[in-house]
């Protein structure tokens, strides 16, 4: 591929933008948020991408229509001084942006939580690659000036790496928040940042992203049960943020809230979840009306999808896409698509992703054998083999796998109905859900509606330990106390769950056998 850089890239940007603004204004942001949360293993999870992965990715992305990217760089996760893994991907992150500008013309906007520092002890006991979020996660009070002037300082060096990005997202919770912390500090804590984004590169767009609500997300820390915000607290944020006027700066969400206060103009829609929904056990998501629609919004300047396993949500984006443009999405037009990812191959791939929901199990396993003997054959990628990070083979066999996986689940759960060959099907769910979380290396929560359903009924010690899991208090919060760290450990908790899960269907296993 030949790539566009220097002065050359730039005058092309320069007469992209002259012609976006002889049209009158910049194209509808259609955006993709890269999140990074979970580490697992490339290119499953987004953190283990290479420079060549995400020019790959996003080059993919690019054809299909998609001009801006939205990343989540957790920075509030690295610890000070930085370790030699952090400040490779901070490297490999400036670079990432350069290329976006240069080479691919998309817009990159960065994401920043409100007020979170590492657990520096905590951070510093995994490279950036293996280390869990909720693990090292700590919150600053935004009501102590010398907490926030400390954070706003370690986290200007953080994003001088990252200064070529357009603009920086902070949301208001999830994560974030403080008990009992006000509005007020909040847009504080926003006005901070302004500052601290203008020492760092004048220009910088600061998003505010509207999300739970910072006195929601607070209450949760106060009460233990998730309370959501209300419209008259949204109302408030903006206002005060109206109020200080922190130029340049938009909206993500909040288009009613915004058309009140008439700054309808700022606003960028984030429908989150219709691409994955997060945090999921990888599994492709065949549900296009629900990507499609999701991409159509009203919000002047254009919407954004997300998803955490990227590679392997490939129709959901593409119905994204489709969506976002007004284009038609039909069977007819997922074959194309799978065609331009293996030449050939486009009829067997629409008919595997379509299997994916499905509740036979015969047929998956069937079409299971099928795209293993593809993978065996010599592929010929089109040309959004950017998609499939380097190999046509990876991308059937994810396919196959994951249709095994799907087939134990119905084979569980109606083993479970009947009350007949539990022990074999719980075997196989163990044998073929294992190998594809075993390829993957996905650690967090595991929410797969039958297949909970029949472990439930089990009901072995071991499966009813590791199946009470939850990010809420289960007991009143005693007055005049908080549930701040107990919420915290709950959410470290699941970041290890599906492993627990996985030892506890074994363990269950075992003793049905022992009972032989």
């Amino acid at each position: 591929m030949k790539r566009v850089t220097g002065w050359v890239g730039v005058a092309l940007l320069w007469l992209c933008s002259a012609v976006a603004l002889a049209q009158g204004g910049s194209p509808k942001m259609i955006g993709m948020y890269v999140h990074q949360h979970w580490p697992y293993k490339r290119p499953y999870a987004a953190r283990t991408w290479t420079l060549e992965d995400w020019r790959g990715y996003t080059t993919g992305l690019k054809a299909l229509g998609f001009n801006t990217i939205l990343m989540w760089p957790m920075l509030e996760t690295v610890p000070e001084p930085l370790m030699p893994s952090d400040k490779a991907n901070l490297e490999k992150l400036s670079k990432v942006i350069d290329m976006l500008h240069n080479e691919q013309g998309m817009r990159v906007y960065i994401v920043i939580c409100p007020n979170i520092v590492a657990r520096q002890a905590e951070a510093r006991k995994a490279m950036f690659q293996k280390r869990h979020y909720y693990y090292c996660e700590d919150l600053v009070n935004p009501a102590d000036p010398v907490a926030m002037q400390k954070m706003i300082a370690w986290r200007e060096k953080l994003v001088q790496p990252l200064k070529n990005v357009d603009g920086v997202a902070i949301i208001d919770s999830d994560p974030g928040g403080y008990p009992d912390s006000t509005i007020a500090e909040f847009v504080n804590l926003l006005g901070e940042h302004r500052k601290m984004l203008n020492r760092v590169r004048p220009g910088i767009e600061l998003l505010y992203w509207m999300h739970a609500g910072w006195r929601g997300w607070g209450r949760l820390y106060e009460k233990g049960k998730l309370d959501l915000g209300k419209p008259a607290e949204y109302e408030e944020t903006l206002q005060r943020l109206m109020a200080l006027n922190p130029e340049p700066w938009g909206m993500a969400n909040g288009l009613e809230y915004a058309r009140k206060q008439g700054v309808a103009e700022k606003v960028i829609s984030f429908n989150y979840g219709r691409i994955e929904g997060e945090p999921s056990f990888p599994c492709t998501n065949f549900t296009g009306a629900n990507a499609y629609e999701g991409a159509k919004s009203d919000a002047p300047r254009g919407v954004m999808g997300n998803a955490q396993t990227h590679c392997v949500q490939l129709p959901n984006t593409f119905a994204f896409a489709r969506g976002a443009q007004g284009l038609p999405l039909s069977n007819e037009e997922y074959v194309k698509f799978a065609e331009r990812l293996i030449k050939g191959q486009g009829t067997a791939i629409v008919e595997a992703w379509n299997l994916l929901n499905s509740p036979d199990a015969k047929a998956q396993r069937a079409m299971a054998a099928k795209l293993d003997g593809l993978s065996r054959r010599k592929l010929q990628m089109g040309d959004l083999q950017g998609l499939l990070f380097g190999s046509a083979k990876r991308f059937l066999t994810d396919i196959a796998m994951m249709l095994r996986y799907k087939a134990a689940i119905a084979e569980l759960a109606d083993a479970v109905k009947s009350g007949v060959a539990v022990k074999s099907a719980l075997k196989r769910l163990i044998e073929d859900g294992g190998a594809w979380q075993a390829r993957h290396g996905y650690e967090n929560n595991w929410y797969e509606p039958r297949m909970l359903e029949a472990l439930h009924k089990i009901g072995s010690p071991s499966l009813r330990e590791a199946l009470a899991v939850t990010y809420e208090v289960q007991h009143p919060v005693k007055p005049g106390e908080t549930a701040f760290e107990e919420i915290r450990q709950n959410f470290a908790r699941i970041e290890a769950y599906t492993p627990r899960l996985m030892a506890a269907m074994r363990k269950t296993l075992e003793e049905m056998e022992a009972k032989e």
